[in-house]
């Protein structure tokens, strides 16, 4: 299935419950759409959620709002029934929001284009954690559950660990050669896997970030803008070039290309509530749903033979479950700044 957004988008999430998907576009504008196997998606909803570009967005409140994050500096929550503002936050970061993700039930995170991370609390109604821990943006994030350890990426080239629980920075990278693009957690969370703007998969053990323990280099000479986990030995991600690739981890290889959704780069993955559809956007102005079981036949589906995978750096380890490559970072600077207020802690007062 194909979706004409009209726009370039920059980000896209799936319901975490229903046949919808919500994408944010350059034009500033959330749409959502229902989609059904074999059916023309129909879009329900169009909201000028921002003044500049919707850049970030995700469900809350299992799916009830979307937030979404911009260039202006703003956080807003909207409604996804009526479409109306639930409540906005003109000043939720100092610089640009660039990436937001979901933690828990009740807290997300997100991150601008000046290196900070903020977590906010939906419960407490609050800005609970406040990380300023890279010096260029914010490119991704993941979260490890069982540590409450936040995994960021920056245009900085480092990749930092944040504890939300003592409100502290854990650690951070060594400065990598080029910058870190996207990050996910594998291998039963022993393994951190990053893209890069070289097209090279840096692979960090978990307790011994200051370098990473493996480089995948022939992946591809095209940046890795999206990395999204099938499993625990295997990554999709999401390049430059516009092909969407199966990747084995430990033993690195690539499995297969899956699908090439345009010639533009990909900026984004997701998988669908159920898993049947993979999505992708990029800069064709298209949000594409691939049947994911589709994609897969002759991937060699069947999980791979753990016993072969010899990993040393397991021992002793804290184990917890319109833009090219060259402007990726200084787009972002360009971006418009706002300024930094106190009264950013009630944003989620009326969710």
């Amino acid at each position: 299935m194909e979706i004409d957004l009209g726009k370039l988008p920059f980000d896209l999430d799936f319901h975490p419950s229903n046949n919808l998907v919500a994408a944010g576009l350059i034009s500033g504008d959330l749409q959502l759409y229902r989609y059904a196997a074999e059916s023309t998606p129909q879009r329900l909803l169009e909201v000028n959620a921002h003044t500049e570009s919707c850049r970030a967005l995700r469900f809350v409140n299992e799916g009830r709002a979307v937030v979404t994050g911009s260039p202006d500096c703003s956080i807003l929550a909207t409604d996804i029934e009526t479409g109306a503002a639930i409540a906005r936050l003109d000043n939720a970061h100092g610089a640009a929001v660039n990436r937001i993700v979901n933690l828990t039930e009740s807290t997300i995170a997100s991150g601008d284009d000046e290196g900070c991370i903020k977590v906010w609390d939906t419960r407490q109604r609050s800005c609970c954690n406040s990380f300023n821990v890279h010096e260029e943006y914010i490119s991704d994030m993941t979260f490890a559950s069982d540590s409450m350890k936040l995994i960021g990426t920056s245009g900085d080239g480092t990749l930092s660990v944040c504890n939300i629980r003592s409100n502290k920075v854990q650690t951070r990278s060594e400065f990598s050669e080029d910058e870190l693009l996207s990050v996910v957690i594998m291998k039963n969370g022993r393994k951190v896997i990053c893209g890069t703007q070289t097209g090279t998969l840096l692979l960090y053990s978990w307790g011994f970030f200051k370098d990473c323990s493996d480089r995948f280099v022939d992946l591809s000479p095209n940046s890795v803008d999206a990395l999204l986990k099938l499993d625990e030995d295997r990554v999709i991600t999401g390049s430059e070039n516009g092909i969407i690739s199966l990747v084995g981890i430990l033993p690195n290889r690539i499995i297969q290309p899956i699908a090439e959704h345009s010639e533009y780069p990909v900026e984004r993955l997701a998988f669908s509530h159920d898993r049947k559809f993979l999505g992708s956007i990029s800069h064709d102005q298209t949000l594409k749903l691939w049947d994911l079981d589709d994609l897969l036949q002759g991937s060699g589906n069947a999980m791979p033979n753990h016993s072969a995978v010899s990993d040393s750096d397991s021992e002793g380890m804290d184990v917890d479950d319109s833009i090219t490559k060259s402007s990726k970072g200084t787009k972002r600077k360009h971006a418009s700044k706002g300024q930094n207020i106190s009264g950013s802690n009630n944003f989620f007062a009326d969710l």
